[in-house]
C-alpha cells in the first residue's frame, strides 16, 4: 500500500506523526499504550491501526513490544511534519495568527493540501527552517537537521542557554511564556530549583519567572558549552 501525504487517512497518518514525535528529542521508542495515551483512545482503537500501518510497510511492531516507524514510515512523517510545520508558519507570518492558536489549525490542514500548494507556501515564506516554535522544519527531499537541547527541566543550576524550542501542545502554556518574555532565540539562565516540587526559578531579559515542572519541561535550551 503506498500512503502518500493528503491522499491517505487522516487517522493513520496522526498515529505516524506522533510516533515520530516521540523520539524527535529522545531515543526511546513509544508504547502502544503511551500511544494510547498520547491518541486519547482506546488501546484496542490503537491496536487496530498499528496492525494498518505495520500491514503498509509504515512501523514494526512485536506483540506487548514498542512501535517503532521503518524507513518508509519515518520518510511519511518527515512529509507530514514539513506540511504542519510550514502552514504554522504560514498562519503566522502571513495570516495574523499567534502562535498559541496554529498547531490545531495545522492538523486539520495538512491532510487537506496539495504538494504543490505546500511548496507553494514554502517559497512565499522563503523557503524557512524553523517553525515558530524553534522546531526545524524537514526540507523537501526529507532531510532534517537534528537539534540538541536540554529541558529547563533538566539543565543544572547556573546553566545559560538560548531557547531552542518550545514544545507547541499546549496553547495556554504558550501564551504564558510569551507573557514571561520566554520565545526561541531568547537566552535565559537557571537560576535555582526547587527540591520537590520541580518549580525552576530563571532569569530572562526581562527579569525572573519561576516555572512548573509541565513549563520546565515544555522549555528546551541549547545545550551548555
Amino acid at each position: 500500500m503506498e500512503w502518500i501525504p493528503g491522499r491517505g487517512s487522516a487517522a493513520g497518518e496522526d498515529y505516524v506523526k506522533v510516533i515520530y514525535a516521540h523520539t524527535e528529542w529522545q531515543d526511546e521508542p513509544i508504547t502502544p499504550s503511551q500511544l494510547a495515551a498520547k491518541l486519547q483512545l482506546a488501546a484496542s482503537s490503537v491496536t487496530e491501526m498499528v496492525k494498518k500501518l505495520a500491514s503498509a510497510g509504515l512501523v514494526d511492531h512485536k506483540p506487548y513490544g514498542a512501535v517503532e516507524l521503518t524507513e518508509k514510515g519515518r520518510t511519511l512523517a518527515l512529509q507530514l511534519l514539513r506540511r504542519h510545520r510550514l502552514i504554522e508558519t504560514w498562519l503566522v507570518v502571513q495570516q495574523g495568527f499567534q502562535w498559541d492558536e496554529v498547531h490545531e489549525e495545522a492538523d486539520v490542514l495538512e491532510h487537506a493540501m496539495s504538494d504543490r500548494l505546500v511548496e507553494s507556501i514554502a517559497a512565499s515564506l522563503g523557503h524557512p527552517t524553523r517553525d515558530p516554535h524553534g522546531d526545524p522544519i524537514p526540507t523537501a527531499d526529507g532531510v532534517i537537521v537534528a537539534q540538541e537541547g536540554v529541558r529547563v527541566l533538566d539543565a543544572a543550576v547556573g546553566t545559560t542557554g538560548t531557547v531552542t524550542r518550545i514544545s507547541d501542545s499546549d496553547g495556554e502554556l504558550l501564551r504564558f511564556l510569551a507573557n514571561e518574555g520566554i520565545e526561541p532565540d531568547v537566552e535565559v539562565r537557571v537560576l535555582e530549583r526547587a527540591k520537590y516540587s520541580g518549580t525552576v526559578r530563571i532569569g530572562t531579559p526581562s527579569g525572573e519567572t519561576h516555572l512548573g515542572a509541565d513549563a520546565a519541561a515544555a522549555v528546551y535550551l541549547t545545550p551548555p558549552a
